[in-house]
This record gives C-alpha cells, sequence and structure tokens, in this order.
C-alpha cells in the first residue's frame, strides 16, 4: 500500500497548484528577510523552539530545545545564538549544519497560538567570546548554533488552536498513553535491560544531568 502511495504522489508545484488556490496576499507580504524589533521581542519570549535540518543527502531533523524564556540570544546584528546544553550527544543537528550550513526554527511561546518561524544560514561556534555572551542552560555550553535569518514569519495559530495543546482540559490522562520506558525499552530491543532499569536511569537523567 505505501509504495502504490509513494508511485501515485504529486512530484511538481503545478500539480500542488492545480488543487490548492494562492495564498492570501497578507500571507504572502508578512514575510521578512531579517530579524526585527518585533521577531527579537517574541524570541526574549520564548523558552522553546524546535530545530529543522538535514544532512547532505536529504535525511530530516526536528529537535526540540528548552530553557528559561530569553535562553536564545539575539545579537545586536540580528544574529541568533542558540546555546548547547547537556543532552544525548548524538550532535544530530550539529552535525547536519555543519554539513549543510542551513537551519529551520520554530519558536513557541506557552499559552500563545501564534509562533515564529525562521529559516536561514547556519553555523557551529565553540568561540570563547560568543559563549561567554550566551545564557547557560544549566552547564556552560561547548559550542552554540549561529543562525542568520533569511526568512521570518508570525505563523497563524490554527494549528495550536485546533489541537488545543494550551487546554489541559483535552489532553490525555498519562494512563491513557504509552508509558515513556516502555517505549524506549521497545525501540532499544534489547531483553537483558528491563523497563524498570529505563525508567530508573529516566529518572535519573532528570535529577543529576539536566544541568
Amino acid at each position: 500500500m505505501t509504495n502504490d502511495l509513494f508511485a501515485d504522489a504529486i512530484t511538481s508545484e503545478e500539480e500542488l497548484r492545480a488543487i490548492y488556490e494562492p495564498p492570501a496576499p497578507l500571507a504572502q507580504r508578512k514575510e521578512i528577510q531579517s530579524i526585527d524589533e518585533m521577531a527579537r521581542a517574541l524570541i526574549a519570549c520564548s523558552p522553546l523552539v524546535f530545530l529543522a535540518s538535514a544532512d547532505a543527502d536529504g535525511r530530516c531533523d526536528v529537535t526540540p530545545r528548552g530553557g528559561p524564556a530569553g535562553f536564545v540570544s539575539v545579537l545586536e546584528d540580528g544574529t541568533i545564538v542558540i546555546p548547547d546544553a547537556t543532552g544525548n550527544r548524538r550532535i544530530d543537528t550539529l552535525r547536519n549544519v555543519v554539513r549543510t550550513g542551513r537551519i529551520g526554527l520554530i519558536f513557541v511561546i506557552p499559552g500563545r497560538g501564534q509562533s515564529l518561524r525562521v529559516n536561514g544560514r547556519a553555523c557551529v561556534s565553540a568561540s570563547k567570546d560568543l559563549l561567554e555572551r550566551v545564557t547557560h542552560v544549566g552547564k556552560a555550553p561547548r559550542s552554540a548554533l549561529v543562525v542568520e535569518a533569511d526568512e521570518v514569519y508570525a505563523h497563524c495559530p490554527k494549528a495550536f488552536v485546533r489541537s488545543g495543546v494550551w487546554k489541559p482540559e483535552t489532553w490525555l490522562p498519562s494512563d491513557a498513553q504509552p508509558h515513556p520506558a516502555k517505549v524506549s525499552h521497545a525501540h532499544i530491543g534489547d531483553p537483558s535491560i528491563s523497563v524498570e532499569q529505563i525508567e530508573q536511569d529516566q529518572r535519573d537523567s532528570l535529577l543529576y544531568r539536566l544541568a
């Protein structure tokens, strides 16, 4: 079934435009090419940003980065600086940026429907002078992502409204969701490691390795 769907896929922008109307004029006009004061203010309010990147072969990755509101810095010239933080050390995003020099960002503000989308040129920096200027998320960062925006877009709130993501009364109770340790256990696929061991490791990670 999957192969049939890919074989019958839309393959051109012309085919897409045959089923979608052109975007509204305001949707086109509100894209800007650099960080202005409004974008700077939104970034300062955001404690969570999603980073999208791809390697040289087009394999994509999206990862969240979080910290206190304003943990992402915007320098005087509008350059965005995202400090690295203690994580799983897979360095997927950093590796992709080193290979392609591009990144996409979505800044999210809790309780707010509108988000901020930023695409641009990117690099990984370990400059001591730069790292001393950024907000630490726990330990001092070993590196930081530097982003020069060329597309900045205040994204409409429809996805957040439709999902009810900021409405706790719409959330599924935890016992109706897959247990985090059981998810990891299934994906690791090692019978010598128990669910209880994984659960303990996850607790320890948040208790002792968050900073």
